[in-house]
């Protein structure tokens, strides 16, 4: 008879030893790890989207702009309300606080200018694809530093 009893007292203990709670285990946390800063590089674009189609203006070698002096100056008849601009910049400086491009975009019959470009206070979107919409006679005045530019000016493909 006294096995049971035994037996029901060790049974009763190890229900009582359960129904208590037991630390939970702690969670390992990895060491953290120092990674070397870069620079932060915009990939998302909130620019339109187009094509281009028939040509304005188009310079398939580029223009090079290698102190704060150089302008270049293009004259050009836009026949269509629906063109734009597109430029593609290459720094040639590594030091990218060097490298600059300003585009000023002249109506002349209208007198009125919009200035575009990259770095200083401006993007630094190497690509930038800008839509205008007038027709008439058009002066682009390029400054720039440290840089070279492929621009072109044409019509919107729809």
């Amino acid at each position: 008879m006294k096995f049971p009893v035994i037996c029901m007292l060790v049974l009763a203990g190890v229900l009582i030893a359960g129904c208590t709670s037991t630390p939970a285990p702690t969670a390992v946390t990895p060491e953290p790890t120092t990674v070397p800063a870069t620079p932060v590089v915009q990939t998302t674009s909130s620019q339109p989207v187009f094509t281009l189609g028939s040509h304005y203006l188009e310079d398939p070698g580029g223009y090079l702009l290698l102190t704060d002096n150089d302008t270049i100056v293009k004259e050009f008849r836009v026949d269509s309300t629906s063109w734009g601009i597109y430029f593609k910049v290459l720094p040639l400086n590594d030091n990218l606080q060097y490298c600059w491009f300003e585009v000023d975009v002249t109506n002349v019959d209208m007198g009125t200018t919009e200035r575009f470009g990259y770095g200083r206070e401006r993007s630094l979107e190497l690509e930038q694809w800008i839509p205008m919409y007038r027709e008439g006679p058009y002066r682009l005045t390029m400054r720039g530093n440290n840089v070279k530019v492929w621009l072109t000016a044409a019509k919107r493909n729809p």
